[in-house]
């Protein structure tokens, strides 16, 4: 299986503190991959560090076999990285249809509209409500915004922060229903999630974070079977 981002010996500093210690991880080529942790583990500063927002002092960010360690952020998504942000942040004041353009800035304009048709075959909602500015739609429709409008850039990595947070149980199950979705038509998908049982149930494989060290990885049913992960995670 070709690897897809290979991550080596990263270290992150918020100045003296030492968020990230020494991490290694790989996203293969048409996989979900789990990173999940307690709130502070490390989650979302990897996820930055990887899409370029935070740089790593040693090591090697590998994608797609280029280093990207020092490619900035705006370059990457044109290099096939898009990033799904903690907490959605569309742009509150556009209309639905024009978010989802703002993804496509990488993109030759021709193929725009057969893009934003694609996005709306997976979520009806959004082509319901295309015209409606973004502020207004409910958290769920944000997020289905957010990762709507990652798609239209063709990511080769989608990478998606915390995609449950805020969410009723039902549209988090409707999101993850969605997640597999995208990776059976082929996305590749590097996942942060604080809802463990959920990340593992779709993940192919999971990285287990504490304290900005990675402390366990296994397949996603390995996770979700262990004890400790059961104990610490799962409320098992």
């Amino acid at each position: 299986m070709e690897t897809l981002l290979k991550v080596e010996g990263i270290n992150v500093y918020y100045g003296a503190i030492h968020a990230i210690k020494d991490i290694s991880f790989q996203v293969n080529q048409g996989e979900i991959v789990t990173l999940i942790g307690a709130n502070g583990a490390g989650k979302t500063t990897t996820l930055q560090t990887v899409s370029g927002l935070l740089r790593s002092k040693t090591g090697s960010i590998l994608f797609d076999g280029q280093d990207i360690n020092t490619v900035s952020a705006d370059k990457l998504v044109g290099r096939g990285l898009a990033q799904v942000p903690e907490g959605r942040r569309v742009f509150l004041q556009m209309s639905v249809e024009e978010n989802l353009e703002m993804g496509a800035y990488t993109q030759p304009p021709a193929g725009v509209p057969r893009d934003l048709e694609m996005v709306y075959d997976l979520f009806p909602r959004l082509k319901e409500r295309r015209s409606q500015v973004a502020g207004t739609l409910s958290g769920g429709e944000q997020q289905m915004l957010a990762m709507g409008r990652a798609l239209m850039s063709h990511p080769k990595l989608l990478m998606l922060d915390e995609p449950s947070m805020g969410l009723a149980p039902i549209l988090v199950e409707q999101i993850f229903n969605i997640i597999q979705d995208l990776n059976r038509k082929g996305s590749t998908i590097l996942l942060v999630e604080q809802n463990a049982q959920m990340a593992l149930s779709v993940a192919h494989r999971g990285y287990v974070m504490e304290t900005g060290k990675i402390v366990a990885t296994g397949s996603g049913a390995e996770l979700i079977e262990s004890p400790e992960i059961k104990r610490a995670y799962l409320g098992g």
